[in-house]
């Protein structure tokens, strides 16, 4: 069977549907370079911003800072990661709930409470508003986690790091703290910033667009954690004996504030430094602002008798004076109109320069500088860098006050007073320095806390300041002091000790008052010196409060404990048995 032909009659398009049509795409292919234009010039940052955002991931390291540890290792500062929960509570649901389901927060309450382990009332008492809430800001890493394995929408939970300091009041004047920004505020935590906080950069990690990393730029480096310490010079049993002998001292005798510092003579290493009163690091807003300060190199006084060891060297250094010479002493001495005396008011006859370091002889002293030319005796203080800034890695240093030379040399008064430690001020931090330089053969060294404390001399400074020979004399006539003198009470069987009381008034507006200083400074062993002991007690407020009395104590219960942590021997073989005594009786 044959299929029927169909014909179609062909009619010609309407001129109108025509141009509609062609209108249609016209209107379609403007629109596309519309699109295309606005894709590619006025969209094309908010664009590209958007595709960064998908292709990167930008690794952000916390504000973190290093551990800071002593010369043993153990932790004195340290950062410990911990959480903040954010709360929104317009947008609280449970995993699996329906879009427009929005969860209470008593139900989400319920779930959280026996996480933070407080009571559901306790919890529920911190929503106020519902939105932004912060639940708490100390989470842990483990509650952390329990709160995300929740599912919870609405919770935030952020990282952050905060600073500990495990030994609390014991180092807080020398290493500080940091306040609530992490930054730091007093103490080395402020002023060794810079190599205590951790500056890791920002980095942009590729990723495809299922989250597989891919080939980049980044350095080997660029996400490795930063696990540095700052490591001081400190040893954190020495601490621990010095701070408890010094507060029981200043609790004892009702004193304004105390310090005492152990140092290594032959590199400037210090060993303890303590101050009382202290404070909580952990709990700094509890405290006056004023306790924070570093009053040991930033508060100046006089440093009385102490300094009297220093002016015999300068008389020794010039040859004024002779190893075995003698002075007169009959109680008092008349300069520029005025009568200077010895502390007892009485006079000690003909005494050698030990004995004047022994009686802690002012008019002996005063008779001894006149020798030396005042100008020269200037230039000597001048030189020991009395009014100068101390470049150490501690506090910033107060500079000393010293009188211009014109006054020193043309006003008599002058040289005669500062014989004896007094018209002049410097801090403790500098006497001890002063101390250890003329205890370890007359070479400068320069205190400080860090290992890795750099200090470079000036170059018109002189390394060595006092001859071997002289140091030597000088802590022999120290020794007896300690042996048979006003130090008697830091003697120790056994072993060779030098050193000097002083007791000094303090001055305010140019008059000196009731107000005292007690201080007392030892340099051991003798026979070959490594350490310098210094004891300052400030404002003692009980009666017979002397050097003697109230830094001396302090002093030998220090040097007691450092022989024991050190395992310093006896100079004299026979007194052995007394170290086993004392290592069988400290504990640290």
């Amino acid at each position: 069977m044959k299929k029927r032909k169909i014909i179609a009659h062909l009619v010609p398009l309407k001129s109108g549907r025509f141009k509609a049509t062609y209108v249609f795409f016209l209107i379609i292919i403007f629109g596309l370079f519309g699109r295309l234009m606005n894709l590619q010039f006025f969209s094309a940052a908010d664009l590209r911003k958007q595709a960064r955002s998908i292709q990167f991931t930008r690794t952000s390291s916390l504000q973190k800072r290093r551990s800071i540890v002593d010369r043993n290792g153990r932790l004195i500062a340290y950062d410990k990661p911990l959480y903040k929960l954010w709360a929104h509570p317009k947008y609280f649901k449970f995993f699996g709930d329906s879009i427009n389901k929005t969860r209470s927060i008593e139900e989400v309450v319920e779930k959280l409470s026996p996480i933070l382990n407080l009571e559901n009332d306790l919890v529920l008492a911190k929503f106020k508003n519902k939105i932004g809430i912060e639940l708490s800001d100390e989470i842990t890493e483990d509650q952390a986690k329990n709160i995300l394995d929740l599912g919870i929408s609405g919770l935030d939970v952020s990282k952050y790091s905060r600073r500990y300091y495990p030994q609390n009041h014991l180092f807080s004047n020398l290493v500080g703290f940091v306040n609530y920004e992490n930054k730091g505020s007093a103490g080395l935590e402020l002023h060794l910033e810079n190599q205590i906080r951790v500056f890791n950069k920002s980095n942009l990690l590729k990723k495809g667009g299922d989250g597989t990393p891919l080939p980049d730029s980044s350095g080997p480096n660029d996400f490795i954690n930063d696990y540095k310490k700052l490591v001081l010079t400190i040893d954190s049993r020495l601490q621990k004996a010095s701070y408890e002998a010094l507060k029981k001292q200043v609790d004892k005798w009702a004193a304004k504030k105390g310090f005492a510092i152990v140092m290594d003579v032959t590199n400037g290493e210090i060993l303890s430094l303590v101050s009382t009163p202290s404070y909580d690091p952990n709990k700094y807003w509890e405290y006056d602002s004023e306790v924070f300060k570093g009053w040991y190199s930033q508060d100046l006084f006089e440093p009385g008798s102490t300094f009297k060891p220093i002016n015999l060297a300068l008389a020794l250094e010039e040859r004024v004076i002779k190893k075995d010479g003698t002075i007169e002493d009959n109680g008092n001495v008349y300069v520029g109109g005025w009568t200077l005396s010895n502390w007892d008011k009485k006079g000690n006859g003909f005494i050698d320069y030990p004995t004047v370091l022994r009686v802690s002889s002012n008019v002996g002293m005063v008779k001894i500088m006149q020798n030396l030319n005042p100008s020269v005796y200037w230039d000597w203080l001048n030189k020991l860098g009395i009014s100068e800034i101390l470049e150490t890695d501690l506090f910033e240093s107060t500079a000393g006050q010293l009188k211009r030379k014109d006054v020193f040399v043309n006003q008599s008064i002058e040289p005669a007073v500062a014989s004896f430690g007094q018209g002049f001020s410097i801090s403790p931090l500098k006497l001890a320095q002063l101390h250890a330089v003329l205890a370890n053969g007359g070479v400068e060294v320069i205190p400080h806390v860090t290992f890795n404390f750099k200090y470079k001399l000036k170059k018109n400074s002189q390394k060595e300041i006092f001859n071997n020979d002289v140091s030597r004399i000088i802590l022999e006539w120290m020794e007896s002091v300690v042996e048979d003198g006003s130090g008697v009470g830091a003697k120790i069987d056994g072993y060779r000790i030098g050193g000097k009381t002083g007791t000094s008034q303090k001055a305010k507006n140019g008059i000196y008052s009731n107000k005292k200083v007690c201080s007392f400074v030892a340099s051991f062993p003798v026979s070959d010196p490594k350490y310098v002991v210094l004891v300052v007690v400030d404002e003692p407020s009980k009666s017979f409060a002397y050097g003697s009395t109230v830094a001396v104590p302090v002093a030998k219960e220090i040097i007691e404990s450092l022989i024991v942590i050190e395992k310093i021997p006896p100079q004299i073989e026979k007194n052995r048995i007394i170290v086993k005594k004392l290592l069988n009786n400290k504990t640290f």
